[in-house]
């Protein structure tokens, strides 16, 4: 999650205390995803944000660079022109509104992880792009040699256990959805890129953790504790919850950068209410 001040510049103090905040628990961070506003970043804030996250990461965790959109070229440009060093991977989400062919999809990630120095980590999310990547294109990109895993957050269990079923040992399927998270491990999965890890590191981590020791009983039982506050993130839209939980935990601010609005009166109630 990328914090803003009140006059929506980046909040760098917020960012620091996040990046402690999260990260005895957590096994590494994702900068500039969904969830860090990426969409209504410059390409230089990106690259402060990225630069900065490098500078105060506690313990020297791996990094996940969030670069993708639906101009292929300008995607590998951006690769191409990025300071990558200490960046373990490139998540890049599925081109969103042309709305590609199957094959389409599968073209434009060829040539990104053809071109990028580092490993791919795909992310499909029809939510937000309006288009879904197939288990069959998921699987052909798994041959890839530069492709090393998905982000999957279709919500459909079904396709999830298609790519556990059929993937490469090494190809990584990685829940996006973190309520879903326990039945992708518990299918072959390797963990979560999560929402809820910005809020409450240190249960969330515990439930995945236990999860992958194949204590899936365990698992759900410590992943139950938010059923009632994850619909509550994504009412107003994703990061406008978690930024007011944070807010709330006094972690950082809950400014949000237009076209998105801070969490409503009602929506910090409820959340102040349950947490």
């Amino acid at each position: 999650m990328t914090p803003f001040n009140e006059d929506k510049t980046i909040d760098f103090d917020g960012l620091r205390s996040l990046l402690t905040y999260t990260g005895e628990f957590v096994d590494y961070f994702v900068v500039m995803g969904t969830t860090g506003e990426s969409a209504t970043c410059s390409q230089q804030e990106k690259k402060e944000v990225l630069n900065f996250c490098r500078k105060n990461n506690p313990r020297n965790l791996p990094i996940v660079y969030g670069i993708g959109g639906n101009n292929t070229a300008a995607v590998i440009e951006e690769i191409k022109t990025t300071d990558l060093n200490g960046v373990t991977a490139i998540l890049s989400a599925s081109p969103y509104y042309n709305k590609p062919s199957q094959a389409g999809i599968q073209a434009h990630f060829n040539a990104i992880a053809t071109a990028s120095p580092l490993p791919i980590l795909l992310y499909n999310v029809p939510g937000r792009t309006a288009s879904n990547m197939t288990a069959a294109t998921t699987l052909a990109l798994a041959t890839h040699d530069n492709i090393i895993g998905i982000k999957e957050a279709s919500g459909d269990l079904k396709q999830c256990k298609e790519i556990a079923t059929h993937k490469p040992e090494e190809f990584l399927l990685i829940s996006g959805d973190d309520l879903v998270t326990i039945d992708i491990i518990e299918m072959g999965g390797a963990g979560v890129i999560s929402v809820l890890a910005n809020g409450f590191p240190d249960s969330f981590s515990q439930s995945i953790k236990v999860a992958l020791a194949s204590d899936f009983v365990q698992g759900r039982k410590h992943l139950s504790v938010f059923e009632e506050v994850n619909p509550l993130l994504y009412e107003e839209s994703n990061p406008v919850g978690i930024k007011a939980v944070l807010s709330l935990k006094g972690i950082c601010g809950g400014d949000v950068r237009l076209p998105l609005l801070k969490a409503s009166d009602s929506l910090n109630a409820r959340l102040s209410s349950l947490l």
